[in-house]
């Protein structure tokens, strides 16, 4: 079935593409800056799967461990056939609260990570006419909101662009557009959930599961779920004013 290699591989939507990439048989590379939970998350695969599951701790934000992920995604013996580009995080104070390191940082990693990692998996996706490339974006790429949401709206065009580039030549990319998940990445930022609705909350099985339908029939965006499909019709709807509103609150 190949090799898929996943960032951010240990927790949320990362953790659960490559549990479900894993059941359908693929061997796995994950990537997270945490041994020992790339270890453990690792081990369970293999026992649970069968598959082989390679382990490589790097922090994505320093050069030496950048290199070492695009070393491994475009390496041409035992090739990455699936990059699944998940590695991230957010910011909950406003832009001008910020330091401009805290701003770069998120933008190196939701931005110029995932552009270096798929520029190195084309290296060897392009000549062997095969390849598939998954970049997690969100809804929130479809409204104003900061920095995060322009990170995320790049992410959305360029793979627009990409997946037209592209996939003539074999190789398919795909941007899934989540909204609100069931992960450790809130409790990170460390904000309050308790004011979003129930109804907007999705789990990242469901959302790995349709966003993987997605992806196999080449959909250049996934939107998983009917009501997110939604919001985002009514977000290109309403004036940008309305559909900037609202932030989330610190703890």
């Amino acid at each position: 079935m190949g090799i898929a290699l996943v960032t951010g591989a240990t927790a949320g939507i990362g953790a659960e593409f490559a549990r479900q990439l894993a059941a359908a048989g693929h061997n796995l590379v994950l990537v997270a800056r945490d041994r020992k939970r790339l270890e453990d998350t690792a081990q369970n695969l293999r026992d649970r799967y069968g598959v082989t599951v390679e382990v490589l701790a790097a922090d994505l934000l320093s050069a030496e461990g950048l290199a070492a992920v695009e070393l491994r995604a475009g390496a041409r013996e035992h090739p990455v056939d699936i990059l699944v580009n998940n590695a991230g995080f957010g910011l909950r104070d406003s832009f001008e609260a910020n330091t401009v390191a805290a701003e770069s940082s998120l933008l190196e990693l939701l931005v110029a990570v995932p552009m270096r990692l798929m520029h190195a998996s084309l290296a060897q996706m392009l000549p062997r006419t095969h390849g598939t490339i998954i970049n997690i974006s969100s809804v929130a790429g479809f409204s104003p909101r900061g920095s995060y949401g322009a990170a995320k709206a790049w992410i959305l065009s360029f793979s627009r662009w990409a997946n037209i580039a592209y996939r003539p030549r074999g190789v398919r990319v795909t941007a899934v557009a989540p909204g609100f998940v069931r992960s450790e990445f809130h409790q990170r930022m460390q904000v309050r959930t308790a004011n979003i609705p129930p109804f907007l909350w999705l789990d990242a099985e469901r959302l790995v599961h349709l966003a993987l339908i997605d992806v196999a029939r080449g959909k250049a965006i996934s939107i998983p779920t009917l009501r997110y499909k939604l919001l985002v019709f009514v977000l290109r709807l309403v004036p940008a004013r309305f559909s900037a509103a609202g932030d989330l609150t610190p703890l």
